[in-house]
């Protein structure tokens, strides 16, 4: 990874969850991190149905209540959480925007800082 960011440690995301993060400052989370036992995955946090709108309905609240799916709290859009694909709703077949992470040796986890920028207004 050329530019990262470091987001949190690894023991700070819940095993079995998703948190928000806004690394670069902008006053609002725009990438959130899924967790689930060894997966992690990061996503820019805007539905590609309506290009900014975030998908929490409130702070770190990306998924369903079974923590099956990721949910667009706007459109009602259902979104894998290995892949970001939108399984149902509005932008069936569209996906969310993915975000290269790393996991260091201290339990570190970083985003690619030029992924990051695709989120400035």
């Amino acid at each position: 990874m050329k530019a990262a960011v470091l987001l949190c440690r690894l023991d700070a995301l819940p095993e079995q969850g998703a948190r928000g993060f806004d690394p670069l400052g902008h006053g609002t989370d725009t990438v959130f991190v899924v967790r689930k036992g060894e997966m992690l995955r990061a996503y820019l946090n805007r539905c590609p149905h309506y290009g900014d709108t975030p998908l929490p309905w409130r702070k770190d609240q990306y998924l369903d209540a079974a923590g099956d799916a990721i949910v667009c709290a706007a459109h009602g859009a259902r979104f894998d959480t290995a892949t970001g694909l939108c399984v149902l709703g509005p932008c069936l077949g569209q996906s969310l925007t993915a975000v290269p992470l790393e996991l260091n040796t201290k339990g570190e986890l970083t985003a690619a800082i030029t992924s990051l920028q695709e989120t400035s207004p």
